[in-house]
């Protein structure tokens, strides 16, 4: 802690400020006249532009004389066109005024300099309102493209590492139903659920080339997403690239160790003179091998999408991406959960990481597709209409394996099936924005209505055994070939599962943001849920319907307006609870199903946001305690009795910097500490226990970059940091009466160089360069990747 805040202490003594000279100035504002921060300005048909500073002004010099047209854009408001005229002396554009509706960005130099380019602090995702950080009651922290730039970043994983808190509990797996990865956020699992603000399932990993930012959102966040596509702990949210004004695109190809080679290509352009008409599409093509003895992943995606201005009040935008995927699964070693280990940690284990215990024969094909439609209304200059359908396909076809300790004697029985599943999802949205005073009290309100629904199809076939082995050994066990014609004799006789599931939610919310002064405001938000699960709907069993209410309030001054925040929040997220069968089945009475409220889970927290120094220095610095009641466990004093008394709690800081202390350097830091412990539990041995899905209670990061933007070493650059975590037990008492297996703390450092010009940019990239060996898990034991070399060549237009 002394060390972070000398940090931040000598980020502050450190800034340096130019002032230049200007031809075209103006400044930019929204409906009620306050400034907007970080708008982008830019003169059609040029390279030139600005972005406004803290008082909304923007200066923008060395414009010949002529006709020119400025695009003014901001995100979460209209995109406006400026025309002006300029002579022979410097000229001051009337004030520019936008009002809120559809996100798109315009491309924009600002004199070929970065300012605080890891820090993006505005979206309209967060709270479904275009709200600035500084005006927001809740957390979040945003992986914005430049930082994924700096580090080469070639898929999710890594690029997730940047956010404070977040860690990785369980690798990808491409199973049907849950494939996607699992992530602790604040003591609790999460998985990347929502795309571009939206329910986007995928079964397998998400594709870095197309991601925009990645938004993840702290706390129980259910108000105003539900419960279905996010936890406790908060929400991870991809924004995908969309189109913006102007003409341009990007050609890149990255190489690098353990046969990795991935090609993208971006391509954006106006379809009509007018220039109303957007269209973006990026593609990639991605191949890598294991740095283990076998394994393998490709895919290929194409995302188009388009952005339609019929008029100042009526837009659309279409979305879409459509993934082709195939990989081996990654080894996961299932420790023992109900036999006492006769180990501890990896030495105890003697596993040997390099060993796959698969092979390239057994694979799994993930084909996904994502589409989104998006219409904007604007119904006045106080009301706008937003209407959002979206719908995602996802399946998963082949073998999947996994090696499971029965004995805890340290070895494993491999088990596999052949998959075959699918899952639909379909979201529509309803949404008014409004943005208008009653008196001298500005309201900024969104009210929504929501159906979600979800149908699951499994007819993959049951497990089957297939041999045992132990860490030392190879993959190979007599009698049981990984091939293909193996496997399938082996399956032969297995049993064809015919399952298909629905459930569908039905949703209204409304969130409000009062501004009481200009520097204190107020947020209060409900949401209504009716929960009908249609269960199994070809045996017509496991149906039910629930309905919660989930509230949300937050508290916010400004101290010094538009650069110090203090802020607290309350909010509250929940989980639907199937009905349960109690009483003794051998008793005359037998057993009857019983009804439950859904688990709650509520959050108290507060903080402090910065904004110093025109935009240099962002940093958030929170405490947070959440509370999980109603969980479902044992009657202590009925073994065929469920009750709902079991407790979690979840508590701890968090501490980002986003930092621009002298041009040419971005630096971003995070710090996370989190204290889990089980409450109440029906066994006596759990409570006090640390959840295994809460992660390491200690995550950090750091990436600094630094670009020379003059002299003879201008347009080079460097990057370099780490991430780590504290030791944690992937198995204990919290679930299982096996004993306790811990991996321990790690640090990884990564390291990059490289020139970036006008046309083009060059990049090598050391990632974990001490060849740091460390895990994931939970329950589970799954190596991560050694040390690895990447080159990268775009190529811009």
């Amino acid at each position: 802690m002394k060390t972070l805040f000398s940090f931040a202490a000598l980020l502050l003594t450190s800034f340096v400020i130019n002032a230049q000279q200007i031809i075209v100035s103006g400044t930019v504002t929204d409906a009620e006249n306050t400034p907007i921060v970080g708008a982008n300005i830019s003169l059609k048909h040029t390279t030139n532009g600005s972005q406004t500073d803290i008082d909304g002004h923007f200066e923008i010099k060395n414009i010949e004389a002529g006709d020119y047209t400025a695009i003014v854009s901001y995100l979460g408001y209209k995109t406006k066109e400026v025309p002006f005229t300029v002579a022979n002396s410097n000229i001051t554009l009337p004030n520019i005024t936008l009002y809120e509706g559809q996100e798109i960005l315009s491309e924009v130099v600002i004199d070929g300099k970065r300012r605080n380019m890891f820090a993006r602090k505005q979206t309209a995702y967060v709270s479904k309102l275009p709200l600035k950080d500084l005006e927001n009651t809740q957390v979040y922290s945003t992986i914005t493209t430049d930082i994924l730039e700096s580090q080469i970043a070639t898929n999710f994983e890594d690029a997730l590492d940047n956010a404070t808190g977040i860690q990785q509990l369980w690798t990808s797996t491409g199973r049907g139903g849950d494939g996607a990865g699992y992530y602790s956020l604040r003591g609790f699992s999460v998985q990347p659920q929502l795309v571009n603000g939206v329910p986007g399932l995928t079964n397998g990993t998400i594709n870095a080339a197309n991601i925009e930012r990645i938004e993840v959102i702290k706390g129980p966040s259910a108000t105003l997403f539900g419960s279905s596509v996010t936890s406790y702990g908060g929400l991870i949210n991809v924004v995908t690239k969309k189109p913006y004004k102007g003409f341009g695109g990007q050609i890149s190809y990255t190489a690098g160790s353990y046969g990795l080679n991935v090609l993208t290509g971006d391509f954006n352009t106006a379809l009509d003179k007018d220039e109303n008409l957007y269209f973006r599409l990026n593609t990639s093509y991605h191949t890598e091998d294991s740095f283990q003895d076998a394994g393998f992943k490709k895919s290929f995606f194409v995302a188009p999408s388009l952005s339609y201005q019929v008029n100042n009040r009526l837009s659309f935008s279409f979305y879409g991406e459509i993934t082709q995927s195939e990989k081996t699964n990654p080894t996961m070693l299932f420790l023992s959960r109900y036999a006492t280990m006769q180990y501890e940690d990896l030495d105890d284990l003697g596993y040997d990481y390099k060993t796959s215990y698969t092979s390239n024969a057994l694979t799994l094909e993930n084909p996904t597709q994502n589409y989104r439609v998006e219409m904007d209304y604007k119904l006045s200059d106080t009301w706008n209409s937003q209407t959002i359908v979206s719908r995602s396909v996802t399946s998963t076809k082949g073998y999947y394996t996994y090696l499971y300790d029965l004995t805890g004697e340290g070895t494993f029985s491999r088990y596999l099936n052949k998959q075959d599943a699918l899952t639909r999802t379909t979201d529509i949205q309803q949404n008014f924005n409004g943005d208008f005073k009653i008196g001298n009290l500005r309201n900024r309100i969104v009210a929504g209505l929501d159906y979600y629904t979800v149908t699951s199809i499994d007819n993959g076939s049951s497990y089957a055994y297939y041999g045992a082995v132990t860490p030392s050994t190879s993959e190979e066990v007599a009698g049981y070939p990984l091939t293909t014609a193996g496997v399938d004799a082996a399956l032969a006789t297995a049993s064809i599962n015919n399952y298909k599931t629905r459930t569908n939610v039905y949703s209204a919310y409304v969130s409000d943001v009062l501004d009481i002064t200009s520097k204190l405001s107020a947020m209060a938000s409900v949401r209504f849920d009716q929960f009908d699960n249609e269960g199994d709907i070809t045996t017509n069993t496991d149906d039910y319907d629930q309905f919660a209410i989930s509230p949300k309030f937050g508290l916010l001054y400004q101290p010094i307006e538009d650069r110090l925040s203090v802020f607290a929040n309350w909010q509250n997220g929940f989980t639907n609870i199937a009905p349960q069968l109690v009483g003794d089945p051998s008793s005359t009475e037998g057993q009857t199903l019983k009804n439950f409220e859904p688990e709650e889970a509520n959050q108290i927290e507060f903080g402090v946001k910065t904004n110093f120094f025109n935009n240099r220095l962002n940093a958030t610095v929170n405490y947070y305690s959440i509370l999980v009641n109603n969980r479902l466990m044992t009657d202590p004093n009925d073994a065929f009795n469920q009750i709902q008394d079991g407790e979690v709690s979840s508590k701890g800081f968090e501490i980002e910097i986003n930092a621009n202390p002298i041009d040419g350097l971005n630096i971003r830091a995070g710090y996370s500490y989190n204290d889990s412990e089980i409450e109440k539990a029906s066994t006596a041995s759990t409570v006090g226990e640390r959840p295994v899905d809460a992660g390491s209670d200690v995550v950090y990061n750091l990436w600094a970059d630094y670009i020379f933007e003059t002299g003879t070493l201008e347009g080079f650059g460097i990057g370099a940091g780490f991430n780590g975590a504290s030791a944690r037990d992937i198995i204990n008492a919290s679930g299982y009466t096996s004993g306790v297996f811990s991996v321990p703390s790690y640090i990884v450092a990564n390291a990059s160089v490289y020139y970036a010009a006008d046309k083009y940019r060059i990049g090598l990239k050391l990632n974990n360069m001490f060849n740091e060996e460390y895990y994931s898990g939970w329950s589970t034991l799954t190596p991560q990747q050694p040390r690895a070399v990447l080159a990268n060549f775009a190529y811009k237009f």
